[in-house]
């Protein structure tokens, strides 16, 4: 097997794990090459958007995790919008991170949106027009999160593009208590996105769900989830530019777990 040809599943094989740089590029050449990836193009440096997004999505929607959840965080990004369209149609609560989180978490009732504009509010833009501005200290329990990947594994190893947001959201709800070790998480990707090994750092969190076009998979590695917010792991820029963080601060302070290796 020549490493890093794709094989007949659709998988990406890396017999030995690569860079998350490296990963990145292959899978984001591997989408523009087999024509699967969408609009916005090219997907070089996002969370790609790919052929058969809306699919996944359903697959999300169908689970029993989603069935049961009341409030449910979806990443802001192209292939999730139809994850969340599904929250709001389905009379859940979406909570969005706003990009860079400069705005902290956007909270969207469906009781307070008219269903004809729940396709809009789900998007970025929309979702600024149509969310309650919600204090961090207000912001509900959240019992579902669906990010996006870049690259993820069958074991539940997630890659994203690179800005580290996700993680970062992840760790200020779990700073918050609103999400806990229990909290499911699942991912929408192409089939082309599974790749066969890829390194975790600690701030990094494993995915429960893999859904794609073709298939659902319950991940089967051992479930890794950051305790809180790893105080090494941010930019005296990060602090500055993110209101959150600051409120954070103003709070309680910055917790400075760490997992045990």
């Amino acid at each position: 097997m020549v490493r890093g040809e794709p094989q007949k599943d659709g998988t990406v094989p890396t017999s030995i794990p690569e860079s998350k740089r490296e990963l990145r590029e292959k899978v984001w050449s591997l989408l523009e090459e087999r024509d699967v990836a969408r609009f916005p193009r090219p997907v070089r440096g996002k969370i790609p958007n790919f052929t058969g997004a809306e699919e996944a999505a359903r697959r999300i929607i169908g689970t029993d995790e989603f069935g049961r959840a009341e409030v449910v965080k979806v990443n802001p990004d192209s292939p999730q919008l139809e994850v969340r369209i599904g929250v709001l149609e389905a009379g859940k609560i979406l909570i969005m991170p706003s990009p860079r989180l400069r705005a902290g978490f956007l909270v969207l009732d469906p009781a307070r949106i008219p269903k004809r504009l729940h396709r809009t509010a789900a998007t970025i833009k929309g979702s600024f027009q149509h969310a309650a501005e919600t204090p961090i200290e207000d912001l509900p329990f959240v019992d579902l999160l669906v990010c996006g990947s870049v690259a993820v594994t069958e074991k539940g190893v997630r890659i994203g593009k690179g800005g580290g947001y996700s993680e970062l959201e992840y760790a200020i709800l779990r700073e918050l208590k609103l999400v806990d070790e229990e909290t499911p998480i699942m991912t929408t990707v192409h089939d082309l996105q599974i790749v066969e090994d890829a390194p975790m750092e600690d701030h990094d969190f494993t995915v429960d769900v893999i859904a794609t076009p073709k298939r659902l998979m319950a991940t089967r590695g051992p479930r890794h989830r950051p305790r809180g917010i790893i105080r090494d792991k941010l930019s005296e820029r990060q602090l500055d530019e993110i209101p959150i963080l600051r409120n954070l601060k103003r709070m309680a302070g910055l917790s400075e777990h760490k997992e045990e290796s």
